[in-house]
This record gives C-alpha cells, sequence and structure tokens, in this order.
C-alpha cells in the first residue's frame, strides 16, 4: 500500500480539524434528510399530481406505485454556449434510456449559464462570478420537490459546475453524477490564436484577422479546447469522484459520448441502492479528502486560478474550510505533470489522448499524492479511475491506460515532471494576500521591483498602453475590481497588451484585487488581493510611483513606503454609481453588498 504524502496528510488534518463544526452541521442537515426509501411517500395526492401531471401514463404509474427510482435532471443548456449547446437532446435520451432501465425522469429545472469569453472587458462580466451563486440557489430550487432518488447535473463552463455542485450538495441525500458534454475538437492552435491577439494590441492586424483567428479556435460544440475553467471543472468532478471514469474529455456527437451519457443515468439508478447495491450519495462522496483530491489535481495539471476562489465556495458549501495557505503548502508537494494551455501548447484533446486524466490519477496515486481511501460514483477507491472508456463491439467498456505517456511533451509521469511544483504560489506581504500562478510565467519573470502604474478601471490601463505610454518597467495596479465594487471581473483584455510589453524585454507585473483568465498566462500576476480595495483594503493606498515588490519565488507582495507615509495616506474611495446600473447589475446589489472576500469564496451564500 502506498504512503500517504506526509504534506497531504498534515494539511488535511488541518482542514479537519478547522472545519469540525461547520461539517458536522452540514451533516447533520443531511442526515435529517436520509429517509427511509423515496421521500415522495410523505407526499399528499396533490402534490404528486402536479409532479407527474405532464409525463406519459406507464411514468406516472411507476412514480405512483414508488416501484422504481425517479431521476431529476438539472441542465444548464442554451445554444449560446458551445460547451452546452450539446445538452440540448440530452433530456430526450436521458427519459429514454430511463424507460428502458424499468425507471423515470424528468427535468427538474434549468440553470442560466453565461459565457465568460464573450463578456470578456463587457460590463456583463460583471454579473459573472454571482451568476454561479445564482446557479446554486436554481439548482436548490429545482431538487426542492423532493420528488427526486437521484440528480443528474448537466453543466461544463467557468460557473456553471461551481455552482450547480453548490445547490447540490445541499441535497446530498441523492444519488448524484455530473454529466459532461466534452471539448470541441482542436482547431486553431492556442499558440498561433495567442499571436495573432498580440498582433492585433500593437495594431499590425485588424478585426478581420482577428475575428477569423478566434472563429478558427472556437469552431463547433463543445467546451473550448485551452485548460481554463471550464476543462478544469471537468478534471476537478472526475478527480473527485463525480463524473464516469474517462468521460470529462470525449468529444460531443460521438458514439462513445452517447454511451457515457446513459452509463451515467445506470450509474446514479445504481446508487439510489432501490435496485440491489449499496446507495452512493452526493454526501457520502465529498469529505475533505474529496477536496485536497481537487486542490491536488488543480495543481498537478496547472489548472485554473479561478478555483482558488470557486473551489472554496464549493467546499464551505459542504462545512469544509480550506484557504490559500492550504493551496500553497500542497502546490510545493504536488508536481506539475500536465502542459495544456496556457502553461503549454497541446489543448485538452492532446492530453487525453496522451493517457488523459486516468494516466494522471494513476501516477498520482502511486506517489501518494492523492486520497484513495474516497468513495466515488463508482464505490469505494479510485481503482476505477485509472482506466479509460471504449466501445467493444459497440458496448461501453473500460479498460487500463496505457503504462506510459502518449506524448511526453504533453503529459507525464511523478518521475518526470515537467516542474517539482503545481506552480501556484501564495503572495503575502504589506499589501495583503493573493495567489499567483506561474507555470507558464518563466523563471526570469517571476520577480519584478518596479513602480506601479494605479488605475481603477481596466480601459484605463488599456488606454494608456495605446497612447504608448507603458513603454517601460511597471507594476500595473488595477484596483476596485474585488467582488463588493463590481462582482470581480476577469481582466482577461490585459493579457495581450502586458504580454507585448514583456516580450519587448520590459519588466512587467500586474495586482489586482479582481480575477484573471482561468488560464492566466505568462505574465506574472498577482490576482485576487485580498482585502479589497472597496473593503479598505491596503491596495486603496497605493500611489502611482510607489516601488513595488512582486517576488513569486520567495511569495513577497510589497510596496515600500516608510510607514509614517503610508500610514498619513487617507483613502477616498471613487464614485462607483456606474458598477450599479445597466446589464442587469441592478439586480445584484444584494449580491455585491454581501459578497465574502476572494479566499473565503467570494460569495454571499457562505459569508460567515
Amino acid at each position: 500500500m502506498t504512503t500517504l504524502n506526509p504534506t497531504l496528510e498534515a494539511v488535511t488534518q488541518r482542514i479537519v480539524e478547522r472545519s469540525r463544526g461547520q461539517r458536522a452541521q452540514y451533516l447533520q442537515s443531511i442526515a435529517a434528510q436520509r429517509t427511509a426509501g423515496t421521500q415522495r411517500a410523505g407526499l399528499g395526492c396533490a402534490n404528486m399530481a402536479h409532479t407527474t401531471a405532464a409525463l406519459s401514463a406507464s411514468d406516472k404509474l411507476k412514480i405512483h406505485a414508488e416501484r422504481a427510482p425517479h431521476v431529476g435532471i438539472v441542465t444548464a443548456y442554451n445554444d449560446m454556449l458551445s460547451a452546452h449547446q450539446p445538452f440540448e437532446h440530452y433530456p430526450e435520451l436521458l427519459r429514454s434510456a430511463a424507460r428502458r432501465m424499468g425507471a423515470s425522469a424528468q427535468v427538474a429545472g434549468g440553470v442560466p449559464a453565461m459565457c465568460d469569453g464573450i463578456t470578456q472587458g463587457e460590463s456583463g462580466m460583471e454579473l459573472s462570478l454571482f451568476s454561479r451563486d445564482v446557479i446554486a440557489l436554481s439548482t436548490a430550487v429545482a431538487l426542492s420537490h423532493k420528488v427526486f432518488d437521484a440528480a443528474l447535473m448537466l453543466g461544463v463552463c467557468d460557473k456553471i459546475v461551481p455552482g450547480l455542485f453548490m445547490g447540490a450538495v445541499q441535497f446530498g441525500h441523492l444519488s448524484t453524477i455530473f454529466v459532461p458534454a466534452g471539448p470541441m475538437t482542436s482547431g486553431l492552435s492556442n499558440d498561433a490564436k495567442s499571436k495573432v491577439r498580440q498582433q492585433y494590441a500593437q495594431g499590425l492586424v485588424g478585426r478581420e484577422a482577428l475575428l477569423e483567428s478566434e472563429a478558427q479556435a472556437y469552431h463547433s460544440p463543445g467546451t473550448c479546447t485551452f485548460f481554463g475553467t471550464a476543462n478544469s471543472n471537468q478534471m476537478l468532478m472526475e478527480i473527485m469522484g463525480l463524473h464516469l471514469p474517462g468521460s470529462s474529455f470525449v468529444n460531443p456527437g460521438t458514439e462513445l459520448r452517447q454511451a457515457l451519457t446513459e452509463a451515467a443515468l445506470a450509474r446514479a439508478l445504481a446508487n439510489t441502492g432501490r435496485t440491489g447495491q449499496n446507495a452512493v450519495c452526493m454526501a457520502d462522496i465529498v469529505s475533505e479528502r474529496t477536496i485536497i483530491n481537487g486542490i491536488v489535481g488543480l495543481l498537478a495539471t496547472g489548472g485554473s486560478t479561478n478555483h482558488t476562489i470557486h473551489l472554496v465556495a464549493m467546499a464551505r458549501a459542504a462545512g469544509v474550510l480550506i484557504d490559500w495557505d492550504d493551496f500553497a503548502e500542497l502546490s510545493a508537494a504536488v508536481p506539475l505533470l500536465a502542459r495544456v494551455y496556457p502553461n503549454g501548447s497541446a489543448d485538452v484533446n492532446h492530453f487525453h489522448a496522451a493517457g488523459g486524466m486516468g494516466f494522471l490519477m494513476r501516477e498520482l496515486m502511486n506517489n501518494g499524492l492523492l486520497h484513495t481511501d474516497v468513495t466515488t460514483v463508482m464505490g469505494q477507491g479510485l481503482q476505477a479511475y485509472t482506466q479509460e472508456p471504449w466501445l467493444n463491439q459497440g458496448v461501453l467498456a473500460w479498460r487500463d491506460v496505457p503504462a506510459q505517456s502518449g506524448d511526453l511533451q504533453v503529459l507525464r509521469p511523478v518521475a518526470e515532471p515537467f516542474s517539482t511544483d503545481g506552480g501556484l504560489r501564495l503572495l503575502q506581504g504589506n499589501l495583503g494576500r493573493s495567489v499567483v500562478k506561474v507555470s507558464a510565467v518563466k523563471p526570469e519573470h517571476r520577480v519584478v521591483r518596479a513602480p506601479a502604474v494605479v488605475v481603477s478601471d481596466q480601459q484605463d490601463l488599456l488606454a494608456l498602453f495605446n497612447a504608448g505610454e507603458l513603454e517601460r518597467d511597471f507594476i500595473a495596479v488595477v484596483r476596485y475590481q474585488g467582488p463588493r465594487a463590481n462582482g470581480m471581473p476577469e481582466l482577461h483584455k490585459l493579457t495581450p497588451p502586458l504580454a507585448v510589453l514583456q516580450d519587448k524585454g520590459f519588466k512587467v507585473a500586474l495586482v489586482t484585487d479582481g480575477r484573471m483568465s482561468g488560464a492566466s498566462g505568462k505574465v506574472p500576476a498577482a490576482i485576487h488581493l485580498s482585502p479589497e480595495a472597496l473593503a479598505d483594503g491596503p491596495i486603496a493606498r497605493v500611489q502611482d510611483g510607489d516601488m513595488i515588490t512582486l517576488d513569486c519565488e520567495r511569495g513577497i507582495l510589497q510596496v515600500e513606503v516608510d510607514e509614517a507615509t503610508w500610514a498619513a495616506r487617507t483613502v477616498q474611495h471613487p464614485d462607483l454609481s456606474h458598477n450599479a446600473y445597466g446589464t442587469g447589475r441592478e439586480l445584484f446589489g444584494l449580491f455585491r453588498q454581501h459578497a465574502s472576500t476572494a479566499e473565503t469564496g467570494a460569495s454571499p451564500l457562505f459569508n460567515a
């Protein structure tokens, strides 16, 4: 038996102790919801009539007689998001499959799904983070009818999976499985796309060339193929045991994808315990060890920085308290085993072909870097997750992944990692606490000491770049971008111009209380700075020209101003009223007002 890595063991024990009170409260709530048999037995006749009014006669009979399990589908379908478009036909597929399996299924509810790629740099991005909490609330509404034995969560992208998780875990007594749709096939390479973006930022190519490049990259149904938040979500659901093994990165519209979707339903039905097997519910799966496994997966793959917020909120929804110290300590112990854009040139299809999640999880397990004493949708342990799905004469089966990586430029064993650490660092100093992802940042760019250029809107920094006023060493301080100020939008539009300046030889970096894209790239960025400016965080006191040290190697984020001068500075917040109106922002005032800090999940739902 492989010995667990001592850092994992120590961090896990610390989380268990820290979470003891809230975890006990969560488990007590779930225990109260676990009832013998189905909850439908306690509903009145009128309640049941409403439930089944639109169903077929055979489905009505099954539900009224309570002879078979009933599955609730929560879907994030819309056909504007390429990643969610494949879900259009899932409900009918699942309803038909349920009938063949002697069960029944209904769409319990839909949840919103917005695209950060569409709203980047626009006012709609200020709704993005809080859409996660709306999705959590919508999921709770969908499952509140007390008529389901199992639930299938249909979602893929940035805020959708965290929101579905946060809502579904409140119904942890249900047999729940997350059902992915898969990534689009590979298009224009990520390196080529990034090059055109930088050329456009410099005025070397026009909008027509940029649009053509983007359209070649994002070209068909399925998830965007870079390793941003959406694909990090899929990795997380698999390594946390809430997906079927090997199902995360199978392309849409394939026979294998359909077979996996039907198999997810079959497994959910089996896990209700009504088919002769032991019941396996979501609360049985999600634990402190499960959350640790998720963090390890995030670090080993160089996943999205957004999960230093989302995974915190997801864990809190299950009564598990994690913080950035946990991420940082684990990052020092977990090697980087994958290079997928932005920390490499490959995309998730290449990762999957090289051995994918099965290879990755086997390597981590065999080296004591995953908790194996966990429950998954497949039962006890993680051994099933070292296999990959395939069609054996048209029938879904699983087989061991190859012993060797199919491409060492994309996926490596623990014995020869791309880096000995996971590339996520905690930065601390007199500016507060923030995180930085260095897996795509070259070593020579990881320490920057330069004067501050201070703005309160990303458009102001872009204007300075376009005016040629940033041709020098500097650290961009972009503040009033936190959850309470404007909903904490991603600042991905800043990546191309900062990368251009870095390529010219200037020392540049970013410090912000906002977010970067889940595909944070080659420019060092101290993000999610807490406390935020609007909460009177130290970032609000920084002035143009202040010397700042951003040191990714030593974990330092420091402004070099003497204490007396610093203490004498007063803070006068700018007028942020424009953040409260237009594009539906009027409706999110309560969310902004009650949002917690980034390190505690930036959520109004779990603001202790």
